[in-house]
């Protein structure tokens, strides 16, 4: 499991991963890198970089390297007016959502430097220059209808067979949250015949490739 250290490191950080998922999704990611060595991992949607401290700690266990990307300025729901606004991440010169300085203080506090390579970019820019497979994928990228369809045409061809493709905030039903995660990503990525539900805790997915 995650040293304890960094687990508080990634618990004081904002975000919306809840420790049971975080842990969850650590060990789907060293699962995936143990099988795949050398392969890297892909998060997609960093925001302060909570889940970061989870899959930096598994790619620095595994010996490989995490690729994490978001253009940073903040997902639809977090904007201003929204449920999930946060107005302590506004850069006081810009006047607009930033949260890259607590992306990188929560690094440095973490001392995931070495294991960690932020990518500051649109998801869909991203995934059109990273031209390698990956062993583990997580996306938790903006929740909208067009931003969850662009996330899932542009990463899950990059998965590996055998590799993982993990998703943040998968609701069945409406009632429990959002539906296009559930219905643009895990519904299309199990629907394709590609993938394999392979563990569910909380809202988080874990999907196994077989071909």
């Amino acid at each position: 499991m995650l040293d304890i250290k960094l687990k508080a490191v990634a618990m004081a950080t904002k975000g919306f991963m809840p420790e049971v998922e975080g842990d969850a999704l650590f060990v789907a990611a060293c699962s995936a890198c143990d099988e795949l060595p050398r392969l890297p991992i892909v998060e997609v949607g960093t925001y302060c970089g909570r889940s970061t401290v989870w899959l930096g700690a598994a790619a620095e266990r595994c010996k490989t390297v995490l690729f994490t990307v978001d253009h940073h300025s903040g997902s639809e729901e977090n904007q201003k007016g929204w449920e999930w606004f946060d107005e302590s991440l506004v850069d006081a010169n810009t006047q607009k959502l930033n949260t890259l300085p607590t992306l990188l203080k929560t690094l440095q506090q973490a001392k995931l430097g070495d294991a960690v390579v932020p990518i500051v970019a649109e998801s869909r820019i991203a995934s059109q220059q990273l031209n390698f497979e990956v062993a583990f994928c997580f996306i938790d990228g903006g929740h909208g209808e067009l931003p969850t369809q662009l996330d899932y045409a542009g990463w899950t061809p990059k998965v590996a067979i055998g590799g993982r493709l993990a998703i943040h905030d998968v609701f069945s039903d409406a009632r429990d949250g959002g539906q296009a995660p559930h219905d643009f990503i895990y519904r299309p990525a199990l629907d394709s015949g590609d993938f394999v539900e392979i563990s569910a805790v909380g809202s988080l997915r874990v999907l196994r490739r077989i071909k």
